[in-house]
């Protein structure tokens, strides 16, 4: 069988973009186990040398955009250092807007993805790469911070902003860009990290444990809870 010839000159990102798009698609259309490679380059308009030189599998191929998020994420955190605290929540906000941006994709894939018990996890484990990079990136910057401080507040803003990014995906008006923003201040407010936070909030630490695979909604639970004992 002769390869396809696929275009040259195309942006990088904008191909990932769009095979990611067209495997979607096809996973939400005909199931994930029914659709193949072949299908899929095929829908995206490459061939399959071409699929395989940027993705390893199909499971690859739904996370896609996550990599590439990650990188943006991480390049905007080593640029914007003023306030590393606010640092982190604006760099949340800048994933939410992206999925926001493409909410109609974001929906299509978190149906497919919940169908599929071993995408279900690896979505797991990629929404705790987001929170690595703060942990990361925060010990990096505020070095004398305590690190039970510096993981509570990743977890903290990592477990708001999925909350409400998973209600927004399903179609919550009330999931928006405005109150990630007043709940991560809140959880600022509740780290000592806020503007004119007062000395007894500097010193406080809020812990939340919890195993792997705890469901987003319970952590956001746990945070809430602690944050209305410590406003009250």
């Amino acid at each position: 069988m002769t390869e396809r010839v696929d275009t040259p000159g195309i942006d990088p990102a904008d191909f990932r973009v769009h095979v990611v798009a067209q495997a979607i698609r096809l996973f939400s259309e005909n199931g994930y186990e029914a659709t193949t490679v072949e299908q899929i380059a095929s829908a995206a308009g490459v061939s399959r040398r071409t699929f395989f030189r940027q993705f390893r599998s199909k499971e690859d191929v739904i996370f896609a955009d996550h990599e590439s998020l990650l990188q943006q994420a991480g390049d905007y955190l080593s640029t914007d250092s003023d306030d590393p605290w606010a640092a982190v929540c604006r760099t949340a906000g800048l994933v939410f807007d992206r999925f926001r941006e493409n909410r109609e994709l974001s929906a299509r894939r978190y149906q497919v993805v919940q169908r599929v018990p071993a995408l279900r996890d690896r979505e797991i484990v990629t929404g705790f790469r987001y929170e690595r990079l703060f942990v990361d990136y925060l010990r990096g910057v505020v070095p004398t911070e305590p690190v039970l401080k510096v993981i509570g507040f990743a977890a903290a803003v990592t477990a708001c902003h999925n909350f409400l990014l998973r209600n927004m995906i399903k179609g919550d008006p009330d999931a928006t860009a405005d109150e990630l923003e007043r709940a991560l201040l809140d959880v600022r407010r509740t780290f000592g990290v806020a503007p004119g936070a007062s000395t007894q909030e500097q010193d406080a630490v809020l812990v939340v444990s919890y195993p792997p695979g705890t469901p987003v909604e319970e952590i956001t639970g746990r945070i809430q809870a602690q944050l209305s004992r410590r406003r009250g």
